[in-house]
């Protein structure tokens, strides 16, 4: 009996805290705006077109329903291929065409929007979030405390919380930063399924390409 206990509240752990395969659209509870660090991602993608010497900092990863609990809708139908005028609206957002297609396919039919109002969302949520003027383009430090970089973005954001985002790594160089918004594109508290993930210390920041 206490087996089976056990397993019941694993899987029960595991079912609220892991990403949905299919949701409704619609049905979420807030937004992750996600914005990757674009010369980390360069680092191991040399060869996308995404760093052909652009000189990115912070680009677009993707705009992301999110549910309270844990988790998120992911792929919901039904899927649609977007036009030539999406895709050539979703271009002006998004570094490739590549990431737009894929990011409106797992997490823009989640929306609950037509491809054109989720863009018009995603480019009113990029409005929303200033960008440091110590993290922009040629203009960064080589490494910083995942703690300083939460609080430039405060600082530049003053109607962020103190649990308004999260710091992103991949072993102890910058990945990405998330900031998470209501469904009307207000900031918001961050649940604990959304939390920074880096290791003490200073963060390597590595540098525009």
């Amino acid at each position: 009996m206490k087996y089976w206990m056990v397993l019941w509240l694993l899987i029960a752990t595991v079912s609220t805290a892991a990403p949905r395969n299919q949701g409704q659209p619609g049905e979420f509870d807030f937004y992750v705006l996600s914005l990757s660090w674009s010369p980390t991602f360069c680092l191991t993608h040399p060869g996308n077109e995404q760093c052909s010497g652009k000189g990115y900092g912070f680009v677009l990863h993707g705009l992301w329903p999110q549910y309270a609990r844990g988790g998120w809708p992911a792929s919901c139908a039904p899927q649609s291929r977007l036009t030539d005028e999406e895709m050539d609206k979703g271009a002006a957002l998004f570094p490739t065409r590549a990431l737009l297609k894929h990011e409106w396919a797992k997490h823009g039919t989640c929306s609950g929007l037509e491809p054109l109002e989720y863009l018009d969302k995603t480019d009113a949520a990029l409005g929303v979030v200033a960008i440091p003027q110590q993290l922009q383009p040629f203009n960064t430090p080589p490494s910083l405390p995942a703690s300083e970089i939460e609080a430039l973005f405060r600082e530049s954001n003053p109607r962020m919380g103190n649990h308004g985002l999260a710091v992103i790594c991949k072993g102890k160089v910058l990945s990405e930063v998330r900031v998470c918004l209501t469904k009307d594109l207000a900031f918001a508290g961050c649940p604990r399924s959304v939390k920074s993930q880096c290791r003490g210390g200073d963060i390597r920041i590595p540098a525009q390409r």
